[in-house]
């Protein structure tokens, strides 16, 4: 090489190094990919993408045609930085020493760190030209590339390392994963669909024992009692649907269509009427989840079920609006039996009912009452104090201090919370 000029070598030392570095930056960028992203891309027609994904279905050989030409460009770089220094300082072990360092420090800025901070930063960018550039080279390399895996892959079995199957996509994302990924990517949504995404993944952790309307809170029909009595409460019910029981609530008979009764003559309302316009009643098991419930309601063609629990008693209701409004918010108009359980007090405070269901306080009031035990307000003070406490006790539960309003027949029906208080 002494009849080449220096500045040849250098020239070709320059371009030894953009080529490493078009190596180092199409690694990195083809492995920082949003492989989600990138079969959305695919499947839209975008020639880059496509080619990418191609390329990422073996990832084995890709990396092997990748390391395959950064290693030996980086080889071939090594030995012209040595040809370099004799030519500059002679053939002495200083030259190999200045040779060694100088090369070293280029590949490291100029081929390896800096390219792959660029790749990691913009691998859309880089990886879709890139596989313009790989994919011949690929298909050029082949039988070198395969008999280097094939070599690696000799090695691995010695090693008793089993390698991922090709085409083998990204490990599926769990739950909670895909409840992070919601959180994180936040700017890219409205916040009101990301609520509602968040509270679809709930749906598998909540139970109807959580949201169903209880026992104590329901309208109901008693067929035995008089005509008359039974046409009034017909024609004053705030609901559509009534379940319908015969002397006791644990004794349902079905469930009744307040709409249906409309087309009967007000003298003919009495309990035979009503149990030939009647449906049969639907049940519900306490500890299905609201995801499963879901799909029961759509593969039943029901909207309302009656909740027992394990020995077959009536616990409450839960409907299909209950379940929808747990993913979307509320949308329908309050019953006149729940509407004011919340109100506002000038000094921030809040007084509420002791029967709503901590659910509910805690998405209308930004609260975390804790929700594994005890469904409602009431329940909760009486498990933490376990005793019916007077009017004028102030408790603290989960940083909130409680005072208790209004005590009556063994149940706890107001109550005032500082949600302010609160410190974590």
């Amino acid at each position: 090489m002494d009849e080449i000029p220096l500045h040849t070598l250098l020239a070709a030392f320059a371009i030894l190094l953009l080529i490493s570095a078009f190596f180092s930056i199409s690694e990195t960028s083809m492995m920082a990919l949003n492989r989600y992203r990138l079969k959305h891309l695919a499947h839209t027609g975008h020639r880059g993408a496509r080619l990418v994904a191609q390329l990422l279905e073996r990832t084995d050989k890709l990396l092997g045609v990748i390391l395959l030409g950064n290693n030996l460009v980086n080889t071939a770089a090594a030995a012209l930085g040595t040809v370099i220094a004799f030519r500059a300082l002679g053939e002495s072990e200083l030259a190999v020493s200045v040779a060694t360092g100088a090369v070293a420090f280029f590949l490291l800025v100029f081929s390896e760190v800096t390219p792959k901070v660029v790749g990691a930063t913009y691998p859309e960018r880089v990886a879709f030209p890139a596989a313009f550039v790989l994919t011949p080279l690929l298909k050029l390399a082949y039988p070198v590339v395969w008999l280097v895996n094939g070599l690696a892959g000799g090695l691995l079995w010695l090693l008793r390392i089993r390698r991922a199957p090709a085409g083998q996509g990204p490990a599926p994302l769990s739950n909670e994963e895909l409840r992070t990924l919601v959180l994180e990517g936040g700017h890219y949504l409205p916040a009101k669909h990301r609520k509602i995404l968040l509270n679809l993944f709930e749906l598998q952790s909540i139970t109807v024992a959580d949201l169903m309307t209880p026992r104590s809170r329901l309208e109901t029909l008693d067929l035995d009692q008089p005509p008359e009595a039974l046409r009034r409460q017909i024609a004053s019910s705030n609901h559509t649907r009534l379940p319908v029981y015969r002397g006791t609530l644990d004794n349902i008979a079905g469930v009744l269509h307040v709409r249906k009764v409309l087309n009967l003559d007000a003298r003919q309302v009495d309990a035979q009427a009503l149990s030939e316009v009647m449906r049969p009643a639907y049940f519900v098991p306490m500890g299905t989840t609201l995801l499963a419930q879901l799909q029961n309601f759509q593969e039943e063609e029901e909207r309302f079920g009656l909740v027992v629990d394990e020995y077959g008693e009536l616990m409450g209701l839960i409907t299909l609006e209950d379940i929808l409004e747990e993913i979307i918010g509320e949308f329908t108009t309050p019953s006149p039996l729940t509407a004011g359980a919340v109100l506002r007090q000038d000094d921030g405070s809040y007084i509420v009912e002791g029967r709503i269901p901590l659910r509910e306080l805690n998405r209308e009031l930004a609260l975390q009452l804790p929700l594994e035990g005890p469904k409602t307000l009431n329940g909760l003070i009486l498990e933490h104090l376990e005793a019916i406490p007077e009017p004028g006790t102030v408790v603290k539960i989960a940083g909130y201090p409680i005072e208790i309003l209004q005590a009556q027949h063994r149940a706890i029906r107001s109550a005032r919370i500082f949600p302010a208080e609160r410190s974590d």
